[in-house]
């Protein structure tokens, strides 16, 4: 994730990308190289950059943060934004204390489909929320020290609560001995019910969200970057040759869904938030909350 960090600062019109640290100096180097940095230590970096991007394995999260932050530098801390509830909230008050931005990197918050429904989400009478984020196994090398739901389920946790207003009343959950399936079930304090599906085991990738209300089905599709609202005109019932036939047609809506790369959004409004000294999209208090959820559904499933 972290070369993907240094090729979008690398693109940012208004940004100096300076340099890259890696425990592989190897990787550091190749990195730096192809996108006109230079790979050093990282506090050599914390010495002369005002922001970085944390992307190093989550259990680290909580080190490398503090240092940034007391070196005075502005600092986006990739999902999820530590193991522990309590090194986030350390993390939170560090940042406060200090006067530095802490943004942490919840990308779908910036995907143009998700962008799309929070401008109508307001509009809905909401009774249910469900996503599902299933994938194969993983093999190509990445952190894999959290399970499912600090992986990829707290991608969903973090959208949800940004749509639902209210806490979370009540938590179950079940999953594999392994935790690479685990399904949850929400219950919030407006009678929202929630249900949530991630999966390191599945065969075929999806990546959806689906909301329903009174009058509607929204779908979001997070790979496609699409939404469809599904909508029924009132049933009628015929009469045909004598047969009573029952008929309800289907109206789909289509709202339109701006282009882009969700982490060159989730980047620059980083740096704007950086620069303008503004209240970061994603907080530290947002970590705090999605890091919660998902512990509470960890310790359900236990």
């Amino acid at each position: 994730m972290g070369r993907h960090h240094a090729r979008v600062y690398h693109e940012l019109p208004d940004v100096n990308l300076l340099g890259v640290a890696d425990e592989d100096e190897s990787t550091a180097a190749a990195v730096a190289t192809e996108y006109d940095a230079e790979a050093a230590s990282t506090a050599a970096l914390l010495e002369r950059v005002d922001a970085v991007s944390i992307a190093v394995p989550s259990r680290f999260h909580h080190e490398i943060g503090l240092r940034a932050i007391e070196s005075g530098v502005h600092a986006l801390v990739e999902k999820p934004m530590t193991p522990t509830v309590a090194e986030a909230r350390s993390l939170v008050d560090a940042a406060a204390e200090a006067g530095v931005t802490l943004q942490v990197g919840h990308v779908e918050r910036f995907n143009p489909a998700v962008i799309a429904v929070r401008d109508f989400v307001e509009d809905l009478d909401l009774v249910a929320v469900e996503a599902r984020r299933l994938g194969p196994p993983v093999g190509d090398g990445r952190d894999v020290s959290n399970d499912v739901v600090f992986d990829l389920m707290i991608h969903d946790i973090d959208v949800i609560q940004s749509l639902v207003d209210g806490g979370v009343r009540t938590v179950a959950a079940t999953g594999s001995p392994d935790r690479e399936y685990v399904n949850a079930s929400l219950q919030f304090d407006n009678d929202i019910v929630g249900s949530l599906t991630a999966s390191r085991v599945s065969q075929r990738k999806v990546r959806e969200l689906t909301l329903t209300a009174t009058d509607c089905l929204v779908t979001v599709d997070y790979s496609d970057r699409a939404v469809w609202i599904d909508r029924r005109t009132r049933p009628t019932y015929l009469t045909d040759d004598g047969d009573l036939r029952y008929r309800s047609e289907r109206v789909v809506e289509r709202p339109t869904v701006d282009n882009g790369e969700p982490l060159k959004k989730e980047l620059r409004a980083f740096v704007d938030a950086v620069r303008n000294r503004t209240t970061p999209v994603v907080t530290g208090e947002d970590g705090i909350d999605a890091l919660s959820l998902a512990t509470r559904i960890r310790e359900a499933m236990q």
